[in-house]
């Protein structure tokens, strides 16, 4: 190829490779997250029987594994067989008063075993994200959701995520739900599924708390 075509050429994909950085530079980009200067000196995982540890022993929940994982205190807030609606109604005492840096907030299954509409489930979700925002922490929103599992509330979970400029943690039980050998019950991780779920969310919030 002669020089002057060869020199036309460089000129011709300059343009291309400017989209191309840019869209590379986007995909890399991290959401913009509310409170991410945020003072607090905590972790607090807010949840149902999930995030509470149901199916294994004391030390072998989520929380627990996550605070061998984290430079922060970790507090476990979950119960089991809560629901959103529960869960506003002792928010105060169980999160807001501890002076959390990221709360991470686990619903879901309950209102759906209790036939709550999935619309009030997320307006509940927003509440819970609007106090714990304004307390000046930091939010992590799970998906429960794996495969068809749950998965009508994914989408709602992630637009709802992005609206409040909070972390979203998405499918936590794939692969999970579906091995026995990660399972206490047909919906409850053991000991080895609850590992694997803090890893996940280590993953997720790493970036934010370090």
């Amino acid at each position: 190829m002669k020089k002057n075509n060869f020199s036309f050429l460089l000129l011709s994909l300059r343009p291309l490779a400017g989209v191309l950085a840019l869209i590379l530079v986007s995909g890399c980009a991290k959401p913009e997250i509310k409170n991410l200067d945020s003072k607090g000196s905590s972790i607090v995982c807010f949840g149902d029987s999930i995030t509470f540890g149901y199916g294994a022993a004391c030390g072998e929940d989520y929380p627990a594994v996550l605070a061998k994982l984290v430079k922060l205190p970790v507090i476990n807030a979950g119960v089991d067989g809560d629901t959103t609606l529960a869960a506003l109604e002792r928010i105060e005492r169980d999160v807001l008063v501890k002076n959390p840096r990221l709360v991470i907030v686990e619903f879901c299954g309950n209102d759906f075993l209790k036939k709550i509409p999935k619309d009030d489930t997320v307006k509940n979700l927003a509440k819970i994200i609007d106090l714990i925002q304004d307390k000046g922490a930091m939010v992590a929103l799970v998906d429960i959701s794996a495969g068809m599992f749950f998965r009508e509330y994914r989408a709602a979970f992630k637009k709802l995520a992005v609206k409040k400029k909070a972390v979203f943690i998405p499918v936590l039980l794939n692969k999970i739900i579906t091995n026995p050998a990660m399972k206490s019950d047909f919906l409850h991780p053991n000991a080895r599924g609850y590992q694997v779920i803090a890893r996940r969310i280590h993953q997720a919030i790493a970036a934010y708390i370090e």
